[in-house]
């Protein structure tokens, strides 16, 4: 695996070798070994599955305190904007976002530390998305930031009219109204 690091320390673009041939092709998309060497230790307890249509945003999720949740995610089929918001109190890029196009075409993967928002755009037709958690998830410990705040100012390259939201994501706060302590 090819690990490409972004502007955000701990948030890394995983790039898997791909075997191809006139049969198809083979890659392995986890390698527990190969992610601690390049990742670090990090014990995945639960994986997770969505499907979304075009113009789906979902986002921008987080668990909060001991419910915390480290990510390495993924797109099987479809194509995808994938955002990951640094929302660790004290850091030097709380507050900045990294966007990746995850595919599956591309195969790239995604790995978000604890301590960040995260959330996706459908660019597709549809996406069947997949995730790799390292906590439990905990209704009682979730939060979110909007998905069109204008401090984060993400471009989830899709045109405002295309934008579908669920009721519970149209009404998150903004990154300034989140006390810093509440993503601890």
């Amino acid at each position: 695996m090819n690990i490409m690091t972004t502007d955000i320390e701990g948030v890394v673009v995983i790039s898997p070798r791909i075997f191809k041939d006139d049969r198809g092709y083979f890659f392995e998309s986890f390698n527990q070994k190969d992610f601690y060497e390049y990742v670090g230790p990090v014990s995945f307890v639960q994986d997770n599955e969505s499907r979304s249509a075009y113009g789906v945003v979902r986002g921008l999720h987080f668990q909060k305190g001991e419910h915390a949740q480290a990510k390495l995610v993924r797109v099987i089929s479809g194509r995808v904007l994938d955002v990951a918001v640094d929302l660790r109190p004290g850091s030097p890029t709380y507050g900045r976002h990294v966007a990746v196009e995850l595919s599956g075409e591309n195969h790239l993967q995604l790995f978000i530390p604890r301590g960040f928002a995260h959330g996706f755009s459908v660019l597709s037709e549809e996406a069947v998305f997949q995730y790799k958690c390292d906590n439990f998830y905990c209704p009682s410990s979730e939060g979110a930031v909007a998905w069109n705040d204008p401090d984060i100012g993400i471009d989830w390259k899709l045109p405002p009219e295309d934008v579908v939201l669920s009721a519970k994501d149209s009404h998150h706060p903004f990154l300034k109204d989140l006390l810093q302590s509440s993503v601890k």
